[in-house]
């Protein structure tokens, strides 16, 4: 069971990215997926999520209206569409998969045990 994130970068504020998260050995739709991001010296923070159940999509305060959770069922992959970024967007974002072991990170309920290894978002001028 593996998941992979791509797609971050250096951008400079006001700009935009898209990451990626491709699921290999399991089937994303069957589980709750969810965006965490961790600043330098910070916690990890849930960011959005996506519901397996009936697929509506969880935004933290901080990114609500400029981020966008979807997914590709085709391709097993979740992705992160980020505008308007700001410095205080920075910091490594990771996937999580609620794989119905518990443990983890708490998320809007959900259990975050299963990441991936992250990928670097940067939004400095």
């Amino acid at each position: 069971l593996q998941l992979v994130e791509s797609g971050g970068d250096l951008v400079q504020p006001g700009g935009s990215l898209r990451l990626s998260c491709a699921a290999s050995g399991f089937t994303l739709d069957y589980y709750a997926i969810a965006w965490f991001r961790q600043a330098p010296g910070k916690e990890r923070e849930g960011v959005s999520l996506i519901n397996n159940a009936d697929g509506y999509v969880y935004y933290s305060n901080s990114v609500k209206g400029r981020f966008t959770m979807s997914r590709d069922k085709a391709k097993n992959t979740v992705y992160l569409q980020m505008n308007s970024l700001k410095p205080e967007d920075t910091g490594v974002y990771f996937c999580a998969a609620d794989m119905g072991v518990g443990g983890g990170i708490i998320y809007y309920g959900f259990h975050f045990a299963s990441w991936g290894q992250g990928t670097q978002v940067t939004v400095s001028s």
